[in-house]
């Protein structure tokens, strides 16, 4: 949402952005995302919608979209008097997907309002089609595994590889939820997605076709992509890690990370760094704190640790000079249009798929939750710019498996197979200079 706001401002439009109080979500990466857009943007303009006093939190351990659509829903009010506020009046508002609740608050005020689709024009195609087909099925989607699902512009996908939510039973907050948000993607009067025709051409084109959404009216479909990091920070911001690169031969390193909500346990970690040294590669590697262990709260990492802690004994010593782990964040889009960027192990994160393809670079995949499990069908099958690591869906990657994909993108026929396949296609000349323009309607 960050990176529209900013291209509609060099559009020579004025834009506000209201905020829930960052108390209620309390993520303090989402804190830094609006202080970074603060001091960059100047003429952005934030307003924090005013906070309830019994208003619900955000935790790990507490059912994500329920609790979130509850606190979007309670703000509802605030919105309409923000928007009500400006003298000159509103042109239009634009809500995240799954704050379509309060395109109702901009119905009834009379102004245009649009959903903005993070993630790419694959995913929102299957995600409107659900419903219907959720409520068509008898069966728990849980109970399908790994049987296809036939999807109006879709290659078949596998049940599993659905959002995890809609794996809970279908009586369940969660489940209802879920359900709840995808049916209102398609009641803004229309959707803009980050992504670019040259990448999703033929899903963006059935998503314009009555079949996609039978009884429905689709409204247009926009792409506004790719949204990508920044790049050319100055000198004296430059993240070490780029002056590691430097230092290292073309095409040479493979890079790792996991994004910002990417955590592995702590044997997981062990094993990528058996694997790592053992390929012999160069690499560079952003490294998550692991899982807690209480079961209770699987998503809620542990303690921060230095690398020493994490790490095998003696790995940081035994690759120093070949290798680099870093703590947490790197600057991705900048390390992945780095020259020395040979390849990219990702968790398929569609911001981290866009970076990759537009940086020309081939990628490994390893998702691990969201649409990550459908955007590495389209990467590995369709697009064929990327392999998957294998054991990623039974909880742990081995480091014979790391040590051998890390090979094959490196070192193989079919590696540089790859390699070629993803820098000479015309999304990597596009992802660069692509500006939002009304006409990429369907």
């Amino acid at each position: 949402m960050v990176h529209l706001a900013g291209a509609l401002l060099d559009h020579g439009y004025a834009v506000s952005v209201a905020l829930i109080d960052p108390a209620v979500n309390g993520d303090p990466a989402f804190r830094a995302v609006v202080a970074r857009a603060v001091a960059s943007m100047p003429s952005l303009r934030f307003r924090t919608l005013p906070p309830f006093e019994d208003a619900p939190t955000l935790t790990p351990d507490a059912p994500f979209i329920p609790r979130y659509l509850d606190i979007v829903g309670r703000h509802n009010d605030r919105l309409r008097d923000f928007l009500r506020s400006f003298a000159r009046g509103v042109h239009a508002v634009v809500v995240d997907s799954l704050s379509v609740e309060a395109l109702g608050v901009a119905k009834r005020l009379g102004i245009p309002g649009y959903v903005m689709f993070t993630s790419g024009a694959a995913a929102l195609a299957a995600f409107v089609q659900l419903p219907s087909v959720l409520a068509e099925v008898r069966t728990r989607f849980q109970e399908l595994g790994d049987a296809p699902l036939e999807l109006f512009g879709l290659p078949p996908m596998p049940a599993s590889h659905l959002l995890g939510e809609l794996l809970e039973d279908p009586e369940s907050d969660t489940y209802k939820a879920a359900v709840t948000a995808l049916y209102g993607i398609p009641e803004g009067d229309g959707i803009l997605v980050n992504t670019f025709e040259t990448l999703d051409a033929a899903v963006v084109a059935a998503l314009g076709d009555p079949r996609c959404l039978p009884g429905r009216i689709m409204p247009p479909v926009y792409c506004v992509g790719p949204f990508v990091g920044g790049v050319g920070s100055e000198a004296k911001d430059r993240h070490e890690c780029l002056t590691w690169l430097d230092g290292q031969p073309d095409g040479s390193v493979v890079f790792l990370c996991f994004g910002s909500g990417g955590s592995h346990s702590a044997e997981q970690l062990k094993e990528i760094a058996v694997g790592l040294e053992n390929s012999g590669h160069r690499f560079l590697w952003v490294v998550g704190n692991p899982f807690n262990d209480d079961q209770a709260k699987p998503f809620d990492p542990c303690v921060d640790q230095d690398l020493d802690a994490l790490l095998p004994n003696g790995f940081l010593a035994r690759t120093r000079g070949r290798g680099r782990a870093v703590k947490q964040w790197a600057p991705q889009a900048e390390v992945l249009r780095h020259r020395a960027t040979g390849a990219f192990v990702t968790h398929c994160g569609w911001n981290s798929v866009l970076e990759g393809v537009t940086a020309g670079v081939p990628m490994l995949c390893w998702p691990l939750y969201a649409e990550q499990k459908m955007n590495t069908l389209r990467m590995v099958g369709e697009m064929g710019v990327a392999a998957e690591m294998v054991g990623w869906e039974r909880g742990l990657v081995e480091a014979a498996e790391v040590e051998g994909k890390v090979r094959l993108v490196m070192d193989s026929e079919d590696g540089l197979e790859r390699r070629r396949l993803v820098a000479r296609g015309d999304c990597q000349v596009l992802g660069r200079r692509r500006q939002p323009a009304a006409s990429d309607s369907r």
